[in-house]
């Protein structure tokens, strides 16, 4: 709010007049320097990562394989789909579960109860690789 000192030329001065009309010039140029400021950051916030994806390809097959689940009890027992298994065996079972020709290209899904220690879990997992088995998928269930 900004005051008159100078009153009509006819008056000396004397009388004093309130001015209350808002000055927004300040305010404008404020304004004006945000946005330029928020112009040239936007697009330095973005961060963008390149991704390739593969094309689309329809599954041709009606009929698609069962996938093959390994399983780790809390007790340390392995079992792939419902047949029981050792670590030893794991690779061949793990064969002969995918068909046997090419079962190392299959992709296999290992899943484990949440007890399970963190060692047990590696234990088949480094089994795996070490007999070719690279595509394994990990599988969790929701929490209730």
């Amino acid at each position: 709010m900004g005051a008159k000192l100078s009153g009509p030329g006819g008056q000396g001065g004397k009388s004093v007049e309130q001015n209350s009309d808002i000055n927004v010039t300040p305010f404008v140029d404020i304004m004006l320097v945000l946005l330029i400021i928020f112009m040239v950051a936007a697009p330095l916030a973005t961060v963008s990562i390149r991704l390739d994806l593969p094309p689309a390809v329809p599954n041709d097959d009606p009929n698609p394989e069962e996938p093959v689940y390994i399983s780790i009890q809390e007790s340390g027992e392995l079992f792939i789909a419902e047949n029981p298994t050792t670590l030893a065996t794991l690779a061949s079972d793990a064969c002969a579960a995918l068909g046997g020709a090419n079962c190392r290209d299959e992709r296999v899904f290992v899943r484990a109860q949440a007890e399970v220690q963190y060692n047990q879990f590696m234990e088949v997992m480094n089994t795996l690789q070490e007999n070719g088995f690279f595509k394994v998928g990990l599988l969790n269930e929701d929490i209730e």
